[in-house]
């Protein structure tokens, strides 16, 4: 059976010093990669992936291109190797490097666009303010009823960010609806809620003033029909046109991540091995928890690229 490839780009979170490092050192490719996004910034954000500090790495402003470049880089190495894609997805930030590598807006727009995105998230809500929860093992309707029933007595905004998984739901908003929907999930039965170390509250109504820059910045990227259908976070549909591509990215800001849903549709569409590219292996680990048959690999690094080489060759 040939493979259909679908590459997942990871989000927010799986940021680390040192990253990418190696595949600068080891491949022209990734190395020019890098020195493209340092050009499109003006900074050099290769130095802060490859060497930190981490309190800077960490600065959504700075997390958001790096990841993206670090997968970018590690996606140009396996297709020099001939793995293409057949479709994509990526989990929030990562939805950008997905369209960077179906050809929909370039490396260097999308790079200074995420730079933008990561500022204006920073920027919507006051620090300490708001929260992000992750629910463990309930389902997700029930999460939304208690977020629903928190921001009633809160009088605040709560509601589902990331539907990751069917075991694992992240909530998001200002930080006494949060608290107290995490309760509430416990109530209904949660193996248990974690208060994630996240500096804004991603994915919900207070990041409204980032969506409308979003937007902004947007309006003034030139994007083309994506080669390869895309995942799109906020629907879970796939999308195969620039004006589906821009409201999506535009929607995601504000909306759900519904991640299932992504990995639903990339499978209806005839995927059958799916390929994390970029830091971490976050998506490898939810793959798994969506539907334990899914094959999934990783490519961050020479030894995963060499392992994931090995394997294509092998299901040859």
């Amino acid at each position: 059976m040939t493979n259909k490839i679908a590459f997942l780009f990871p989000g927010q979170g799986s940021q680390a010093v040192g990253m990418g490092r190696e595949l600068a050192e080891r491949f022209p490719l990734a190395a020019e990669t890098f020195a493209e996004a340092d050009a499109a910034l003006g900074f050099p954000l290769s130095k802060l992936c490859f060497e930190g500090p981490e309190e800077d790495l960490r600065l959504t402003g700075n997390t958001q291109p790096a990841i993206m470049t670090v997968s970018v880089a590690a996606a140009r190495v396996i297709g020099e190797h001939g793995v293409a894609p057949a479709l994509a997805a990526g989990h929030s930030l990562g939805e950008w490097s997905a369209h960077v590598i179906a050809g929909t807006l370039s490396f260097a727009d999308a790079v200074r666009a995420v730079k933008a995105r990561g500022h204006a998230m920073q920027q919507a809500v006051p620090a300490g303010q708001g929260a992000m929860a992750a629910v463990l093992a309930l389902e997700a309707a029930q999460v939304a009823e208690a977020c629903e029933e928190a921001a009633r007595e809160t009088g605040l905004t709560v509601q589902a960010a990331n539907l990751n998984s069917p075991s694992q739901t992240v909530i998001s908003g200002a930080a006494g609806a949060v608290e107290k929907a995490s309760a509430l999930c416990k109530a209904r039965g949660a193996r248990r809620t974690v208060m994630l170390p996240v500096s804004a509250p991603f994915h919900c109504a207070l990041m409204q003033p980032a969506q409308e820059e979003v937007a902004r910045v947007l309006s003034g990227v030139a994007m083309h029909d994506p080669h390869i259908p895309v995942a799109a976070n906020v629907t879970g549909g796939l999308v195969t046109t620039a004006d589906a591509t821009r409201d999506a990215l535009i929607r995601q800001v504000t909306g759900t991540v519904r991640w299932v849903d992504c990995v639903q549709s990339l499978r209806a569409a005839g995927a059958n091995l799916f390929i994390e590219v970029g830091p971490g292996k976050v998506l490898c680990g939810l793959l798994k928890q969506i539907d334990p048959a899914l094959k999934a690999l990783n490519v961050e690094d020479a030894a995963s690229l060499e392992k994931t080489l090995a394997e294509l060759k092998r299901g040859d």
